[in-house]
């Protein structure tokens, strides 16, 4: 497997909005991100992600934008990414830009002209069709899609003034670009280059694989049930026809001249082949992909994200062993993460987020993904173990995102006489909201946990165990056990250390099938054979080792500092959600 920079590197994802706020309006900015570089290279990062800063509505938190070229005043200036960028290189850090272009925002440049008339130059560079007609004349959607960010609404939005509707897939203030136009694509290889020019590393890319769509435009298949108006046209428009074409062009046109990492949103995309397709080394378009079966883990199988479903510890061995095996074998690269800016907290999702468990939950996580093979990505606030907030917080008013706001809206329009069932939609919402990964960092236990000055009303309300639950405190806690951060910081440490093992080295699950644990081997061709150990569970369970494995000694674990005392061979006893990790002989 050969070995590249972007593979070894620690990528840590900042929502800027959410980060820390230097200048007092309640919205973080690029001078806060600056300021807590110093915190990021302390924890072992080398690569800096800030998710979209670019001029907006904020429609959808920045990923409608109105300028590619131009950082939005909330967010401060270009001046402020080019001293960005000076003071990563310092560190021997790098940033990483988001690259949202399948859609624009309604205000963009772009857009304004393209609605403008039907004979505007720039009208072939959005998605317009003239309107179906129902029996008393009056226009209806083209197609039967479902917006994404909203699946009661139509992804087609009517302009009165030309009688024809743009594909708007996420939300009517986010028009899609029409890749079909050359125009469009030599526009989008303008912008790529004028971020690696400045000093960008590369990029990580937005719903990438939703570039190109069915030309035909057909009716999607009535998913949702017949009591549905629209429904999910995933089906035309995911990993379409001329995705590639149009991947391989960018790859060859702007980013082998730069040397730059790629990483690609490709949500939808379930095909092995066509995923490989995608991140071969050596042929592949991009680097690696987001694979998002563990964040889909508990949504309902061909249905919307906004669902529930319970999920086991074979779930999550089968998931994490078919992607490790298969990029060994297949020449592919993995993405590791199991948070984000679009999914709750990690703590919250798959482990106990109570006082008692969260440290030992969060610390389980960390385990696992800094002992995974390929590019780690940490979220903010994930190295803290921060968690979803409390599930009294009022979704009409402490609930911020699209998403979040749409889907409520439309359970009560649909379940107000149904108290049973708004009460499942209600948990669904706890539970899966975006939102709860975009609460304001927490820094401290002052006031605004320290992401804004006091007197300030931050943009979002603050988590409310944010003076248990802080950066502060954890750099400095000195418990017999390791604090979250610090256990990051170890385990960080460890993966640099021993990456011939950790980011190159072979897998194998092992151990019985189990409702509680998750084990496995790492192998490398110097640090030799390590062994995981993660009780996926929140009771005491004895572990059976395989006859054939032999403990060395246990090296690490999330309830100690020290080295795990535990039992080199037959039955090992582990704690509620523990993980430990042993030198094998």
């Amino acid at each position: 497997m050969a070995e590249s920079w972007w593979k070894e590197a620690v990528v840590y994802q900042v929502y800027p909005s959410s980060f820390k706020d230097t200048n007092g309006d309640g919205w973080g900015d690029i001078k806060g991100i600056t300021s807590k570089l110093d915190y990021m290279k302390d924890l072992g990062i080398d690569i800096l992600w800030v998710s979209p800063m670019y001029k907006s509505p904020q429609a959808d938190m920045g990923y409608d934008i109105s300028d590619y070229k131009s950082i939005d005043p909330i967010y401060g200036t270009n001046e402020d990414v080019d001293n960005l960028v000076s003071e990563l290189k310092k560190r021997g850090m790098k940033l990483m830009m988001d690259l949202v272009v399948n859609h624009t925002s309604e205000e963009h440049a772009w857009f304004l002209e393209s609605r403008s008339s039907k004979s505007n130059p720039k009208r072939s560079w959005y998605i317009w069709k003239d309107p179906k007609r129902d029996e008393d004349g009056k226009a209806q959607p083209p197609n039967n899609w479902s917006q994404i960010l909203g699946e009661a609404n139509s992804a087609w939005t009517y302009d009165e003034k030309t009688d024809q509707y743009y594909l708007s897939l996420f939300t009517p203030e986010q028009p899609d670009l029409n890749w079909e136009n050359p125009d469009v694509r030599a526009a989008v290889h303008d912008v790529m280059n004028f971020w690696l020019d400045k000093g960008a590393c590369g990029y990580r890319m937005d719903v990438i694989n939703l570039i190109s769509k069915d030309q035909r435009f057909p009716d999607a298949e009535p998913s949702l049930g017949p009591d549905r108006k629209y429904h999910p046209g995933s089906k035309y428009f995911v990993n379409g026809p001329r995705m590639h074409e149009y991947l391989q062009e960018i790859k060859h046109k702007v980013l082998e001249k730069y040397g730059a990492i790629t990483v690609g949103e490709m949500p939808g995309v379930r095909d092995v082949e066509e995923i490989i397709r995608t991140v071969k080394s050596g042929t592949g378009e991009l680097n690696m992909i987001f694979i998002f079966d563990i964040v889909d883990i508990d949504n309902v199988p061909g249905k919307v994200r906004m669902t529930l479903q319970e999920w086991s510890v074979n779930d999550l061995r089968r998931i994490v062993s078919r992607w490790q095996r298969v990029m060994i074998e297949k020449d592919g690269w993995n993405s590791v993460f199991v948070e984000n800016h679009d999914n709750p907290r990690s703590v919250s999702r798959y482990t106990d987020d109570s006082d008692k468990y969260r440290t030992y939950g969060a610390t389980l996580l960390a385990l696992m993904q800094t002992t995974l093979n390929g590019t780690l990505y940490v979220y903010q606030g994930e190295e803290l173990g921060m968690r979803n907030f409390p599930k009294s917080w009022d979704p009409l008013k402490d609930y911020k995102d699209i998403e979040a706001i749409n889907f409520w809206k439309k359970s009560l329009d649909l379940y107000a006489d149904d108290p049973e069932e708004l009460a499942r939609q209600r948990k669904i919402l706890e539970r899966k909201a975006r939102d709860h990964a975009r609460t304001p960092m927490q820094w401290n236990a002052g006031p605004n946990a320290g992401f804004a000055d006091e007197g300030v009303k931050p943009w979002m309300r603050v988590n409310d165990d944010y003076r248990e639950v802080n950066a502060e405190k954890q750099l400095l806690d000195d418990s017999e056990g390791l604090s979250v951060r610090q256990f990051w910081q170890r385990g960080l440490a460890n993966r640099k250390m021993h990456k011939d093992v950790f980011t190159y080295g072979d897998f194998e699950d092992v151990g019985p099938r189990s409702e509680e644990v998750f084990a496995y081997v790492r192998t490398g061709k110097e640090s030799g054979k390590w062994l995981v150990v993660l009780n996926f569970s929140g009771k005491e369970v004895d572990w059976e080792m395989p006859k054939d494995i032999e403990v060395q000694g246990w090296m690490a674990g999330n309830y100690t500092k020290g080295k795990p005392e535990k039992s080199l061979r037959d039955s090992v006893a582990l704690h509620p959600w523990e993980g430990i990790l042993g030198k094998l002989i």
